[in-house]
């Protein structure tokens, strides 16, 4: 089968595009030059850092408190990931909407990132289906603000915060095909999962044409020098059947 090839995406900000950061959203002339996490993370001799780090930490404290709070009562819940260019025609969009729905179908909320592409598919799902539609959005230079379909969102300046929210409230993860985003939650997961840190996690990898290549290169590169146990390679499930993904991690979060 020939995969799909989605369309091209433009990253840049460019006149009209909101620009969320933190609680906040720029656009135009507003745009901001760097991002919260460059500044945090950025090196140099100059040490101006020394009077506005403990600063910072209040920042980081209170975004936090407000994921923690907006959270709170969420309840049961699986995170859908996957790439924001992902376009409409693509099929793995319609597949991300249908799971969503039918998570909810089963009282399960569904978080995604709250961008577009697979993120604002399974928001779609979830909200039309009459679900909690969770968007946990990042400030980034390129993206625009909550795709519509997210009836409870949070916007973050630090990707870890938001890593910690993503994993605190979600039971389980489906992972549908992306890039170096989406693989950054999925091996944070495993990882997570292979140090004893969460427990009963379930991951679905939805895409056999899409993940089998990595699969294949983690079971005998990774595994075959010795660098993984072969139990971490039943840390997820590989399907392209949805009701099958769905059952997985509905399982799990009982």
């Amino acid at each position: 089968m020939t995969p799909h090839r989605n369309a091209p995406y433009d990253n840049a900000p460019g006149p009209g595009k909101h620009i969320v950061q933190g609680p906040v959203t720029r656009r135009d002339q507003h745009h901001p030059s760097s991002t919260t996490d460059q500044r945090l993370l950025a090196g140099g001799n100059d040490t101006s850092w020394a009077h506005s780090d403990p600063w910072r930490t209040m920042r980081i404290q209170a975004e936090f408190v407000e994921g923690f709070d907006a959270l709170a009562e969420l309840g049961p819940a699986i995170s859908i990931f996957g790439s924001a260019r992902t376009r409409p025609e693509n099929p793995h969009w319609a597949a991300a909407e249908r799971m969503a729905a039918a998570l909810v179908e089963q009282g399960v909320a569904v978080i995604t990132g709250g961008g577009p592409g697979i993120m604002e598919a399974a928001n779609k799902g979830a909200d039309e289906a009459g679900g909690t539609s969770v968007g946990l959005g990042i400030e980034l230079p390129f993206e625009a603000s909550m795709n519509p379909h997210v009836n409870l969102g949070i916007n973050f300046r630090y990707f870890f915060v938001r890593k910690v929210m993503f994993l605190k409230y979600a039971q389980g993860f489906i992972v549908m095909p992306g890039g170096l985003g989406t693989f950054d939650e999925l091996f944070e997961a495993l990882t997570l999962a292979q140090t004893g840190k969460v427990r009963n996690f379930p991951v679905v990898l939805f895409g056999r044409d899409y993940w089998t290549g990595m699969v294949d290169w983690l079971r005998e590169s990774v595994l075959g020098e010795g660098y993984i146990h072969e139990s971490d390679l039943t840390r997820f499930l590989v399907t392209d059947d949805e009701d099958e993904a769905v059952r997985h991690v509905l399982g799990e979060v009982g």
